[in-house]
């Protein structure tokens, strides 16, 4: 877990470049949870040339999506939403969601983290800035 706008790479990272962790434990799959009526200006906001769109980044890291507070917003909206994570991450599972109450089986025991999946979506340019 990342708590708000954090790089989800050096979390993922650790359970390969530690032995340890490497050996004891395993990256069961990550969860982004996306407040769905907040997360386009934050997806969309330009940074400077060099800086990473943490947001974009989270999106792209994600296994499992959970777009949060769609009680908050018209159904319309939360279609937009999760179109704009899609352009992100093709291959995450998304579930809406208000206050963000899941299912445990949508989010635990998944075994859906894939490094290889993390490289090809870079490769075709989703982790990079416009």
């Amino acid at each position: 877990e990342t708590t708000g706008l954090a790089d989800p790479a050096p979390v993922a990272q650790t359970f390969f470049a530690d032995d340890f962790v490497n050996n004891h434990m395993q990256l069961d799959g990550i969860l982004t949870v996306v407040d769905a009526k907040h997360c386009l200006e934050h997806l969309r906001e330009v940074k400077p040339e060099g800086i990473v769109n943490e947001s974009v980044e989270q999106i792209a890291f994600a296994d499992r999506i959970l777009l949060n507070k769609t009680d908050l917003v018209e159904p319309g909206y939360a279609d937009e939403v999760e179109h704009e994570l899609r352009s992100v991450n093709r291959t995450a599972k998304i579930r809406r969601t208000s206050m963000a109450r899941v299912d445990m089986d949508f989010i635990l025991g998944i075994r859906a983290f894939s490094l290889d999946n993390v490289l090809e979506q870079s490769k075709q340019g989703f982790l990079e800035e416009d």
